[in-house]
């Protein structure tokens, strides 16, 4: 893809039906628990991205093979039966979060040194709560970058047992490693929350992806224990992955900014992802939701500010920010003081990005407000961030003049989003 990309403005409403491909969270975690399996697992609609095949030659080192379709959609994973094969390994992940995350975990329960690096970004990652509970679990891990940062080095012996707290405000892939790798631990496991838990519906979709491999975890309906007896094995399935609800709110945005209709097919309110929930923020902004079995349909009219929590749906910030530059009135997003840790600092992002396009932005450590001005065109950077990139896109669907630098950015989850994004606007 070149440097950049000039988005052309939309020249009416929209009329548009799109399935996006498949959720990269829940890709890589039924990968996991495939990978953990006794047998042959097969997964269907996954995603074809760089964040799910850093996973996917991951795991492929660990002893773990994986068989492609042709179109990349079907994943045919060769299940370990809890026993990581490889007893060494160095394993890249690029700048995938989930991958580096769950991997560490996932690693512990092996016999061998294994070590998990990354992109310069991964290396500014945090990464130290997740090896701190490791290691109150009796598993020898450590980081090799300043203030608890990837290189991640785990020497395993397998996973004994016993208890860890786990702070649950950076990140709650954190948690989801852990919940994925404990009920194969040798002995029982108890993990305890410590504060506020990020991004909770992130943990109740691992939960219900490991019940479809058939292991259970024991958690209060607060989320903030979590037990385990050990010594269980995944059982094989047969798993099909819903269209990714991240992707998914750039054209329910869409709508919602330049008016008319886009429905989002293979996605409801009853979906594994809590990011379904952009639609309640879009509808409370004035936009129009029709909610079906099996489709979502978003419908543009007037936009108002509103005033938000983000913390349970966090990756949907700059969604929502692109889309509160055109509404009546500021909007102001709270919560999501994680976010700075991502892929980017994106509360710090998004705020330098809007105001090149015209808006006024206050920042804060947990959020930001936005308030709609007179929007110009310009070349905005996108900080090697997929979300950046694909939600300022969304901007020059009705402003002269916007360009996106780095557009080649959202292959980390979403390869074909600006042809995707094309025909939307074309239909």
């Amino acid at each position: 893809m070149s440097d950049s990309i000039q988005i052309t403005p939309a020249t009416g409403p929209l009329r548009a039906t799109i399935r996006p491909p498949g959720s990269k969270s829940i890709t890589n975690r039924a990968l996991v628990c495939a990978a953990l399996a006794e047998g042959t697992s097969v997964l269907t609609g996954a995603l074809d991205s760089d964040d799910t095949r850093v996973m996917i030659d991951s795991l492929a080192k660990l002893g773990i093979p994986v068989e492609v379709s042709d179109d990349r959609t079907v994943l045919q994973v060769q299940g370990c039966g809890g026993k990581i094969p490889a007893s060494a390994a160095e394993l890249f992940v690029g700048n995938s979060g989930t991958t580096i995350r769950f991997l560490t975990a996932m690693v512990a329960l092996g016999q061998g040194t294994y070590r998990l690096d990354g992109v310069p970004r991964m290396r500014e990652r945090p990464i130290g709560d997740l090896v701190d509970a490791l290691q109150q679990l009796g598993v020898d891990a450590d980081c090799e970058s300043p203030g608890g940062c990837p290189p991640v080095v785990v020497k395993a012996t397998g996973l004994p047992g016993g208890r860890a707290v786990v702070r649950g405000d950076i990140s709650s892939q954190y948690l989801s490693g852990l919940m994925m790798a404990i009920p194969s631990a040798a002995g029982a496991v108890e993990l305890a929350i410590d504060g506020p838990l990020v991004s909770q519906p992130y943990v109740w979709m691992t939960l219900e992806v490991m019940k479809s491999f058939w292991v259970t975890l024991e958690a209060t309906s607060d989320l903030t224990k979590f037990n385990t007896a050990g010594g269980q094995i995944y059982q094989t399935a047969n798993y099909a992955i819903e269209p990714d609800a991240s992707a998914a709110s750039y054209f329910w945005a869409a709508a919602a900014i330049v008016g008319g209709s886009v429905t989002v097919e293979g996605l409801s309110a009853a979906s594994l992802q809590g990011d379904v929930g952009v639609v309640d923020l879009l509808e409370q902004m004035g936009a129009t939701v029709a909610r079906r079995s099996d489709s979502i349909t978003v419908t543009g009219s007037k936009l108002r500010g509103i005033t938000a929590n983000m913390n349970a749906v966090s990756d949907m910030v700059q969604t929502i920010a692109a889309v509160a530059m055109f509404a009546e009135g500021p909007t102001e997003i709270s919560g999501v003081a994680h976010n700075r840790h991502k892929e980017t600092d994106r509360i710090a992002a998004v705020a330098t990005e809007l105001r090149k396009l015209g808006a006024s932005v206050e920042e804060f450590e947990d959020g930001l407000r936005i308030t709609p001005g007179k929007l110009r065109g310009a070349s905005v950077a996108t900080y090697d961030d997929h979300r950046m990139a694909m939600s300022l896109a969304l901007v020059g669907l009705k402003v002269p003049g916007v360009e996106i630098q780095d557009p080649g950015c959202t292959a980390k989850t979403y390869p074909e989003y600006f042809d995707d994004l094309a025909r939307v606007v074309a239909s």
